[in-house]
Order: C-alpha cells, then structure tokens, then sequence
C-alpha cells in the first residue's frame, strides 16, 4: 500500500510500476490497478514492466498480449519495460534472448505503446545484445553503483535497490531518467 501524495511531496517524478509476471492472466500484479491510479491521480507520470519467464519468441508475444490484456487501451506517460532477468533464461543463447526481447517489444508497438527493455548491466553486456537493442528501443539498465558505467545507449538507470521514500514502506528501486520520455511518449518530442 502506497500514499502517492506523500511520495509525489517527497520529490518522485515518475514511477515505473509493475503490472505483472509470465504469460497467464492470473499472474497480473494485485497491486498494479490501485497503484496505477494513486499515481495518476497525484499526477506522477506512469509506465509499467513486466517481469519475463519466456524461454522463446511465441512465449515473449503471449506475454506482450497478457500485458496488452491488462492495459485495456488505457494511457500510459512512459513505456512498457520488458523485464528480462530471470534464472530460467540464463541458459539461453544470446540470440534468442535479443530475439525474445524483440518480439516482445515489437508486439507491444504494434498495439501503440513505446516499448523498452529493462536490464542489469550484466545481462546487458554478456546475455542480450543490449547495444542494439538500446539503438531500436528505449533502455533501462540497472547498476547498484555511484556512477553507470554501461558502455551501451540507455534513457534511464537503476542505481540502488534501497532507496527510501516516502510513503513507501520498505527499500525502493531508485532511478535517474536522462530523457525526457514523457514527453516522447506523448509525441512532443522525437522518439
């Protein structure tokens, strides 16, 4: 449970807010309808992730469709993030990770939504081909450090998995965005 005004007094700009795991229906995040709307209420800008299980190309495109399912057509100010780090897909080649990322991503542009991928450093550097994959969609990569030093293009970094704001209880991931994606989401602005 979030108090969305105390987080938008304690200084928050954006929120990227989880809207589910896997590819059946029933795995939609609980929260993710009251998050949605205390952050919009308060007028935070909204995107979401979704957290990936998929091990192949047919499995990313049923999980952009659940997560498509769960949008239902409504207003988003930032991108849907593909979340790829799970255990179950280290074993993956490279190829087929950067292709499950693709698919994914592809299918939710063709609903009218700004896809990203989300990514350790780690994964971004050794598990996908993250360079490229930052050249064809907005990137969001995660390093716990005083400074990014990812080599590949990036919009957005994760720093601390600790962070404390409030209105929240317990740690929060914490990110600096470097591109105003609000207003390229909405069009004011190249993508």
């Amino acid at each position: 449970d979030i108090d969305w005004q105390k987080v938008k007094k304690d200084g928050i700009e954006f929120a990227i807010i989880r809207i589910g795991y896997g590819k059946y229906d029933n795995q939609k995040d609980p929260y993710f309808e009251k998050n949605y709307e205390g952050a919009r209420k308060v007028g935070i800008p909204v995107g979401v992730y979704h957290y990936s299980y998929a091990t192949t190309i047919d499995e990313a495109k049923l999980e952009a469709g659940v997560v498509l399912c769960w949008l239902n057509k409504r207003k988003l100010d930032l991108p849907v993030y593909f979340d790829i780090e799970d255990k179950c897909q280290f074993s993956l080649s490279k190829k087929t990770l950067t292709d499950i990322c693709k698919a994914f991503c592809n299918r939710i542009e063709e609903a009218g939504y700004w896809a990203g991928i989300y990514a350790s450093k780690h994964w971004s550097n050794n598990l996908i081909d993250g360079a490229s994959l930052g050249k064809r969609y907005t990137y969001w990569v995660a390093q716990y450090n005083k400074t990014c030093t990812y080599n590949g293009p990036y919009d957005m970094w994760q720093y601390s998995s600790s962070g404390k704001v409030n209105g929240i209880n317990g740690n929060v991931d914490m990110n600096y965005m470097y591109r105003d994606l609000t207003s390229a989401v909405s069009g004011k602005q190249e993508n």
